[in-house]
């Protein structure tokens, strides 16, 4: 392997310590059967530590001692107790394989002390009961540049998969919520989710290993989890109802494991991705200026009833629903003089039809919704609604879509309030009731009652 060599050794350093020093943890014979030196972690998939290609096993530095890559904590523990050598943050070492067998050869070359730092400890106690550690961490520049390098060389590796993943069109996956199977390129599926089930886990292009990340999801959801909040419940309709509820259709943010599977959390050596984040925006907020006159505002676009067009205003889909589906919504909305709420019940209304491919007009379903959509066209079901008492049920106040952003596009004019005036379906507030006397002195029938009194 070729690693970075550092002109000159770091000098033999002696410090009196009875704590810790760098994370690392030193652990004496008294109490080394149960010690654990590094936070546990399942082990990883292909987007976490890669392993040397001819080694399936970790050696020790010193000795011929082998363990498995995934039990690196037993080794670090044999190196303790047998060696007395402490390797500090070894979290942040991407690639813990080729960092020990690197560090083996340089020991090998030169003594110990010419890289680590020597830490006694009970350095109080006689000194036939004292000990030295040694301690190798990134203070020691060869060190440093050894994890920046092996960081580096990840990076390419997750990089590299990336771009396969990307140009792969070979992709086979099915959705977590509606079993629809998907072949092609991983956008697809992952953009399918977005759109259909508001389950946003990201740009594909920011993913990599996409379909291990997708088994992990879909393991959760198995096992009755929510993917957000984490807790388990007793069937899948009630887990189904909580996500929708709660807005939970996405993952936990703070969850760690799913760090391995965006490239973010691979391009800087110790650092997650929100911290990189975080320095992202806090550069921003420095040069940040008041004058706010470049502001452009994106339009939220909105989506056809019947097919996949998409129109940055009402206007624009009204007149391609009109247009290409012969579906006049204004048209409708008039002449059944339509409120507010009666529209979106009517919108959520047909989402639900078209979704489960079901025709409206004759309740004929179908296998898909190219079938149902040329169904419709030629036989001029799209403008053929059902009785009103169908379709302005309470049921249909709930989006079938939870970013369906035509329901904010609806209006409700004057022109409107009038209408319902004329036809009796004005909303009538009642007064608070609760507090009698009150409310005769306040009631805005009082008002009215002197203007009659007035007026004979």
């Amino acid at each position: 392997m070729a690693a970075p060599l550092t002109q000159g050794a770091a000098p033999r350093r002696e410090e009196d310590v009875d704590g810790t020093r760098s994370g690392a943890r030193v652990v004496s014979d008294g109490d080394s059967k149960d010690c654990i030196l590094e936070p546990l972690s399942l082990p990883e998939g292909p987007g976490g530590t890669t392993t040397s290609e001819a080694s399936p096993s970790v050696p020790c530095i010193f000795c011929e001692e082998h363990v498995p890559v995934a039990e690196q904590d037993k080794l670090l523990k044999h190196m303790i107790i047998e060696h007395k050598i402490v390797i500090a943050d070894v979290k942040l070492v991407a690639d813990f394989p080729r960092y020990i067998l690197y560090w083996r050869k340089r020991f090998a070359e030169q003594p110990i002390t010419d890289f680590c730092s020597v830490i006694r400890i009970n350095s109080t106690a006689p000194l036939e009961e004292q000990d030295n550690y040694f301690l190798l961490c990134d203070v020691l520049p060869e060190d440093r540049v050894l994890r920046e390098e092996l960081q580096k060389r990840r990076l390419k590796e997750i990089l590299e998969q990336q771009q396969q993943e990307r140009n792969d069109n070979c992709f086979r996956g099915i959705c977590m919520f509606c079993n629809e199977e998907f072949l092609g390129n991983r956008s697809v599926l992952l953009n399918h989710m977005a759109r259909e089930h508001a389950f946003n886990i990201g740009l594909p292009d920011n993913i990599v290993n996409c379909s291990e990340f997708l088994r992990t999801l879909q393991k959760k959801l198995n096992n009755l989890q929510c993917l957000y909040c984490e807790k388990t419940f007793r069937d899948k309709n009630t887990l189904k109802d909580h996500m929708r509820k709660k807005q939970h259709r996405r993952i936990n943010p703070k969850n760690r494991e799913y760090d391995r599977f965006y490239v973010i959390n691979y391009l800087e050596l110790g650092k997650s991705w929100e911290e990189v984040q975080s320095e992202d925006d806090r550069e921003l907020t420095e040069h940040q200026e008041d004058d706010w006159s470049d502001w452009e505002e994106h339009p939220v676009s909105a989506v056809c009833l019947f097919c996949e067009k998409r129109a940055e205003t009402m206007e624009k889909l009204c007149v391609h629903m009109e247009e290409a589906h012969e579906f006049d919504l204004l048209k409708i909305k008039s002449e059944l003089g339509l409120n507010f709420y009666q529209q979106v019940k009517l919108v959520n209304f047909i989402r639900r039809q078209v979704h489960q491919c079901r025709c409206y007009g004759c309740r004929v379903q179908f296998k898909s919704r190219a079938d149902l959509r040329t169904h419709m066209e030629e036989a001029k079901h799209t403008s053929l609604l059902p009785e009103v008492k169908t379709w302005d049920q309470p049921e249909y106040y709930f989006p079938t879509y939870e970013n369906d952003t035509l329901l904010c596009t609806l209006s409700d004019s004057e022109n409107d309030l009038t209408a319902q005036g004329q036809n009796g379906n004005v909303t009538i507030i009642s007064e608070d009731t609760s507090k009698l006397h009150a409310l005769k002195q306040s009631s805005i029938l009082n008002q009215l009652l002197l203007q009659e009194c007035l007026k004979n």
